[in-house]
Order: C-alpha cells, then structure tokens, then sequence
C-alpha cells in the first residue's frame, strides 16, 4: 500500500467515505468494478494510514443483504448500517487508538473485527439520532461512529456520518431552504456538539460521510425552468399535489421537468456534468451554516449521488432526484491546518471521487489525501507522548 516510511516523506493519508447500499442489491455486478476502481485509488496514492467509511453496510433490503457480508475482514468493521475500516501499513510505527471507557490511547497491535459487540466496545463512540429529529421515518439506522486516532506526532478524531435524506422531492420544492435541510442541520450541529464537548480533550476532526446534503430545491428549480409555466397536478381522492410539470412556453409547450415525490425528471442531464457540475454548487449551501467549524476543499468533481444502478451506465443519473453533492469529507479548522500545513512543499492533496466512468452505485465514493508532515502535530505532542513517531 505503501513505501518505506521516511520523515521526509511525511505520513500519507487517505480518507474515503462510501456509501455502498448498491453494492449489496447486486454485488456478482457491481462489487468487482468497485474493488478495482477502489483499489487503484489506493495505489495511486499509496497511503500509509487508509480510513473507509462506509453507510449503508448491507444494503437496503437489510437482511436479505446481509447474507454477501464476510466479518472476517482484517479490519474493524462496524456492523449497523455504518462500517469504519482502518487500514495501518507495516511501515507506520506506534500507533495508538483511544480507548473512551479508559479515556487513554492504548497501542494498536495486530487485527482487530469489532461487529455484534460494538455496543461494550471501548475503541469507539457511536449514536443514532433520536427518533423525533426525523418523525416521518419509523425506523431509522442514521447516526454516527467515531474513533480517535494518534499517529505521526499528532492525535484526531474520525467520524463517521449518516444524515437523513430527503423523503418527497415536492415537500423539498417547498421553500427555500427545505424543511429536510433543518433536519440534517439539526443533526450535524448534534454530532459537532458530541464530538467537542467535555467529555473529552477536543482534537482536530475529520467528518466523512453520506450527509445527505442537497441543492437548495426550490432555488434550483426555478433556475433550471426558468422560462417554463408550471402545471400542477392533485390526486384526485385527496387533493393533494402528486406532480409538477414544467413545460417551455414555446416549442409545442415541451416538458422540462416532471417532479414527483420520488421523481426527478430533467431534460438535459448534462448541466449536472459540464464543468463537474460546478455551475450548480451556488445552491450548495447547507455546509454555509456551520462554516466556522467545518471545512472542505474545492469540489471539483460532479454530484456525487444519485447514479444509475445499471452496470453498464457509469455517467448516468437516475431520474430518481436532483443530482446533489450528498458525500462528502469535512474538516475542522484544526485539522484543515493539519491536512494544509506548509513545511512539506511538495505535499499534493486531492480531493475527489472513485470510479468516475464505471458504475459504482447510486453513489460515488469520494476520498481526501494528503500528507502529515513530520512536525506538523508537535503542538500535542507534549500532551499525547503516543503521537510522537520513536
């Protein structure tokens, strides 16, 4: 995974979130093509320190799934619909893991599969959300994982995240911002008020994961319909709105777009892939809220979700939602200056998503790398003697 660690070097790290419910619906097709695009990734950047975070372990239909996974992964791998996998390479020396029950790193040694007992497991904290922050959903397996890690003179947090979708494009339509969009910020500002509270001492953190996060609806719309007329169709035993038709005003009264509760159908898909769809992130705007706490570096890929499911479509969005950047990777300011430090010039960092031309699911992986400089953690060195590469 790795060459010979050096301090010159520096310690390369390689974070992915993944959000893998396809990959469990129909893995003989899909879970091939993901592996290797996965894994050239990893030896493109060849990390020293890989963290996965996965949403969704098991698929959607959760137990008929469930038969595909093998726990015997030379990981820790946490099972309940979020799964960290930790990746140490040989070369990587004292590494230490935080123990929360015991409050003090312990050194990691050999492999270690945490799965049925992570509720008495001490090397991590994990909670789902209370049940009345998403009403509309009986059951939910949304929540978060962390681990906290000490390597290569510095100690930080890994989170884990899963945030609550939206359930009907039309309530999404709304108003602006979307009463879903409350939702996942209520949440997130419940993970961030966890993660820095008294409990214990606040490290740099880095938040990945499938947050859900979607253009702000009705702002979108009425950009991309801009010169349409709306036609709104009611159901007839409730008189409830069941869809809304978009049509040129002109050229035979064409539909632009068709909006349903689950329906997301745009003439032109190529607005959400010209220039990686950047043209759109100004309705991105669900992270401005917690702007000085969290931070990202310059997407420069397209929407990562809602991709086709068909093996054979590896550009193709399905008419399901509007495209939206849902995953993403997060960091403190403390850790933005840990990825970002200046002393190593020849540090590359890379911000960007897996399998851009297969099918890897209705959602792309996408990954952070970087170095940690040699020195970069010595602030806390004093206060975590483990950090501190011997």
């Amino acid at each position: 995974m790795a060459g010979k660690l050096t301090v010159a070097q520096g310690t390369g790290i390689l974070l992915v979130t993944a959000n893998v419910g396809s990959l469990f619906e129909d893995p003989d097709n899909l879970q091939k093509t993901w592996l290797r695009e996965f894994y050239q990734t990893v030896q493109t950047h060849k990390p020293h320190f890989l963290a996965v975070h996965c949403q969704e372990v098991g698929g959607k239909n959760y137990e008929a799934s469930m038969s595909h996974v093998d726990i015997s992964q030379n990981t820790f791998f946490l099972l309940q619909a979020l799964g960290s996998f930790y990746f140490i390479h040989d070369s990587l020396k004292n590494v230490h893991q935080f123990d929360f029950k015991a409050k003090k790193f312990k050194k990691v040694v050999g492999k270690e599969t945490y799965s049925e007992t992570l509720e008495s497991t001490p090397s991590l904290e994990k909670e789902k959300f209370p049940q009345d922050y998403f009403p509309e959903c009986k059951w939910s397996r949304k929540g978060f994982i962390r681990t906290r890690w000490a390597l290569a003179d510095c100690a930080f947090d890994l989170v884990n995240i899963h945030l609550f979708h939206d359930a009907s494009n039309l309530v999404a339509w709304e108003k602006s911002p979307s009463v879903y969009s409350g939702t996942r910020q209520k949440a997130l500002g419940y993970v961030l008020d966890r993660i820095t509270d008294q409990r214990h001492e606040k490290l740099p953190y880095f938040v990945f994961g499938d947050f859900n996060f979607r253009l702000d609806s009705k702002q979108v719309i009425e950009s991309l319909c801009s010169t349409a007329t709306l036609q709104t169709v009611r159901a007839a035993d409730t008189n409830e709105v069941d869809k809304l038709i978009f049509r040129e005003s002109d050229n035979d009264r064409k539909v632009v777009l068709q909006l349903e509760k689950k329906l997301f159908n745009y003439v032109n898909q190529d607005v959400f892939r010209e220039n990686n769809g950047t043209s759109l992130l100004e309705y991105d705007k669900e992270l401005s809220v917690f702007k000085d706490r969290l931070h990202e570096l310059e997407i420069s890929f397209p929407p990562s979700y809602p991709y086709s499911e068909d093996s054979s479509q590896g550009k193709q969005y399905m008419n399901t939602r509007c495209p939206a950047w849902c995953d993403r990777i997060l960091l403190s300011p403390s850790a933005r200056d840990l990825a970002l430090k200046p002393e190593n010039e020849e540090k590359s960092i890379v911000y960007d998503n897996i399998g851009p031309n297969v099918c890897m699911g209705d959602h792309k992986p996408v990954f952070l790398s970087f170095r940690i400089t040699a020195g970069a953690g010595k602030p806390n060195a004093n206060k975590h003697k483990c950090c501190v590469v011997q």
